[in-house]
């Protein structure tokens, strides 16, 4: 098993030593399962647990003042031959699932991984979602708060009671005009993982969404070619600019660029340039294929990535 994990592209972290030491542990969590879905499940759990990543515990609040988590995941199909990878291989081989607008769940990517599983549906979002996970046995009381968001929570005097309207206008007062300028250094910090075992690929993605985002913001993060994809030609998860991501599909994109015939590497720096000559925003991916390539690109200042494998 070939396991890659990413812990957001952003700023450069305070913390960069136990960030990292939390990341080797959760490449190896993966590494040391039998199955990609597993893989990719454990790795991000290691990582939804952790505060110091925009994921799970210590996800960003939004302007209602609740931390709602998103994730997806998705798997290739058993076809990662190099004759899959010429043909792109068959869409109803692979199989997906997502979860969205989460309070109170740390453990998104379980709830992800159940909606692929146990529904014949891709996505589910807000409470629904939420009493689709307590169903399947998945905390919903979690509290997500760390100690550093209650805190910058706390320090806004003046947080809205109004609608939408009035919750836009008090957000572009904190951030001018709520992009991705004045965003908290903190909002890249999404989390992903991508495995092989030399059969599939799978690929996941966590997020605790953006900081004081209008409430019920849904970003890239749940959405299939965007912040996760998986396909015969390799797994690749995103991390950055959620908005423009959604725009450009750039994990779709990275594994275009695989089926196209270029190495992991090479997919990965070719759409991270193509993402930052489209957009002039920032992201990371990291991608990994059939036969073991794998590669990592960001244009943020920092990206930090683990990488297991064992036999």
């Amino acid at each position: 098993m070939q396991v890659i994990v990413h812990g957001g592209a952003g700023a450069a972290s305070d913390e960069p030593e136990p960030r990292q030491a939390t990341l080797d542990e959760a490449a190896d969590a993966g590494a040391s399962e039998d199955d990609p879905v597993d893989a990719v499940e454990a790795a991000v759990r290691v990582l939804e647990a952790d505060p110091r990543f925009n994921a799970g515990t210590g996800g960003a609040v939004q302007s209602d003042g609740v931390i709602r988590t998103d994730a997806g995941v998705m798997t290739s199909g058993r076809n990662v031959s190099s004759a899959g990878r010429e043909s792109g291989g068959a869409a109803s081989d692979r199989e997906a699932g997502a979860a969205a607008s989460m309070p109170g769940v740390e453990a998104a990517v379980s709830v992800a991984r159940a909606v692929m599983e146990e529904t014949p549906h891709v996505l589910l979002n807000g409470v629904h979602a939420v009493d689709f996970a307590a169903d399947v046995g998945i905390d919903v009381e979690c509290d997500l708060w760390s100690e550093d968001t209650r805190e910058r929570w706390n320090d806004l005097d003046d947080h809205p009671e109004g609608g939408p309207l009035e919750h836009l206008e008090w957000i572009r007062d904190k951030f001018g005009q709520a992009d991705s300028e004045g965003r908290d250094q903190k909002d890249h910090d999404t989390v992903g993982a991508v495995a092989c075992d030399g059969e599939q690929l799978a690929a996941a993605t966590s997020t605790g969404g953006r900081w004081l985002a209008l409430a019920g913001r849904v970003g890239d993060v749940p959405q299939i070619g965007s912040g996760f994809y998986a396909a015969p030609a390799g797994a690749a998860s995103a991390t950055g600019a959620g908005e423009d991501i959604a725009k450009t599909t750039l994990t779709r994109r990275a594994v275009r660029h695989l089926e196209d015939g270029l190495d992991a590497q090479a997919a990965a720096d070719r759409a991270i340039a193509e993402f930052g000559e489209l957009t002039g925003s920032s992201a990371g991916v990291i991608v990994l294929d059939g036969d073991g390539g794998f590669g990592e690109a960001f244009d943020a200042e920092e990206m930090q990535t683990a990488r297991a494998r064992t036999e």
